[in-house]
């Protein structure tokens, strides 16, 4: 304790106050502040780079049966650009007001799982106790920018390889009401642009097959798409917003001069395909609307990724019952569904890895990526005990 405050919430506010913040992350201060912190438990630590400037943190304690597959515990170390004059507080301050709220980036998204992992084990250690299976904390770089000098390449290592990993646990989002989130599954993550390449010409004339009337065409079905996805999600109550497919146009370039018809212009998508859409049929029809549109009309996928396997939630999942029966000691109430954006668990399902999304934040506004993000100390010390529940069931499995 120090002024009061107890010793895990100083510890995350000191992870706070280190700005891994995108562009160009130094995560040197992250090192720094995570092997000492594991040091100080008694843990070793394993630094691995893949890429230069990118490491990887595996904290890892021994199980007493260390064949057995493991539990990884992951979370990102980076965050996401802040506009500091939208702040209240500094946010990397870690200012704490008069109701316990820290304010910061990365509160919710995620820093405050990996100290809670941390402080778990750290709980488990003082109480003496062991577990069958060995535990890997990781802490990887560059989740917030796609991973791909991330988690995507530690999953292809020999490093990787070597941890066994039997089950992961990563990252979730608060909730505003008392049940928490549960994930299961990820959509699919595709971004594309368009290419329109049409006649040019001068401004005050009706030119044939231009550039932006192809343009027009294709934005329209998208957009009619989106609508429908709209529809069938405000009108069915039971479904989220990780249930259907979302389209947003995000990008969009074409023209030199106001009395120039431009020869060619671009659009941009961001496309994050629910997990019942097929693939196939999905790419068929948006190369349909391309070909509809006319000639010259080019769909350069910029990511793709592939189905990705859901994690089944059923008796026959040893893990998700030894999940589901430490929340239901604890009376918490689950709500699960599939993840709206991405995580790295879209590298490690994959692999046949079983992988859950979870971050024990309740009774919380959802701000991961917004102005003034905080997390309430109680809120905070709350995950604590129910990572200390459900890694102990996690580990005995």
């Amino acid at each position: 304790m120090k002024n009061d405050e107890h010793q895990a919430v100083t510890i995350f506010r000191k992870y706070l106050q280190i700005p891994s913040v995108h562009p160009d992350v130094n995560y040197d201060e992250c090192v720094k502040f995570l092997r000492s912190l594991a040091e100080e438990i008694g843990l070793p630590v394993e630094i691995i780079e893949i890429c230069a400037g990118k490491p990887i943190i595996i904290i890892t304690w021994l199980g007493q049966n260390p064949e057995l597959p493991s539990i990884l515990l992951n979370s990102h170390m980076d965050v996401v650009p802040v506009y500091p004059d939208k702040w209240k507080y500094g946010p990397f301050s870690a200012e704490k007001d008069e109701n316990g709220n820290i304010y910061a980036r990365g509160a919710q998204d995620m820093k405050c799982v990996g100290i809670q992992y941390v402080e778990a084990i750290r709980r488990f250690k003082n109480e003496g106790l062991r577990f069958k299976r060995t535990i890997h904390i990781t802490f990887v770089p560059d989740e917030e920018i796609g991973g791909e000098k991330g988690m995507a390449m530690f999953v292809k290592t020999e490093e990787f390889r070597k941890l066994n990993i039997g089950f992961a646990l990563d990252e979730g989002i608060a909730s505003e009401t008392d049940e928490f989130h549960l994930f299961y599954a990820e959509r699919s993550i595709w971004r594309l642009v368009i290419k329109f390449c049409g006649n040019a010409g001068h401004g005050s004339l009706l030119h044939e097959n231009t550039a932006a009337e192809k343009l027009r065409y294709v934005v329209n079905k998208f957009l009619e798409y989106r609508e429908k996805e709209k529809r069938r999600l405000n009108s069915n109550p039971e479904l989220s917003i990780g249930d259907v497919t979302t389209i947003n146009m995000t990008y969009i370039e074409g023209g030199v001069q106001m009395n120039v018809v431009p020869p060619e212009m671009m659009v941009g998508f961001d496309i994050r395909v629910a997990v019942d859409v097929d693939h196939q049929q999905f790419h068929d029809l948006i190369e349909s609307w391309c070909k509809e549109a006319g000639d010259d009309v080019h769909c350069d996928y910029r990511r793709k990724f592939p189905k990705l396997p859901p994690t089944s939630l059923d008796d026959k999942n040893p893990w998700w019952m030894a999940f589901k029966n430490a929340v239901d000691e604890m009376g918490l109430k689950v709500k699960p569904g599939v993840f709206p954006g991405g995580t790295d668990c879209r590298y490690i399902r994959p692999l046949g890895i079983p992988a859950l999304g979870f971050s024990p934040m309740n009774n919380t506004p959802v701000l991961l990526h917004d102005h003034d993000e905080f997390l309430n100390e109680n809120v905070f010390l709350r995950g604590i005990e129910v990572y200390y529940n459900v890694i102990k069931n996690l580990a005995s499995v």
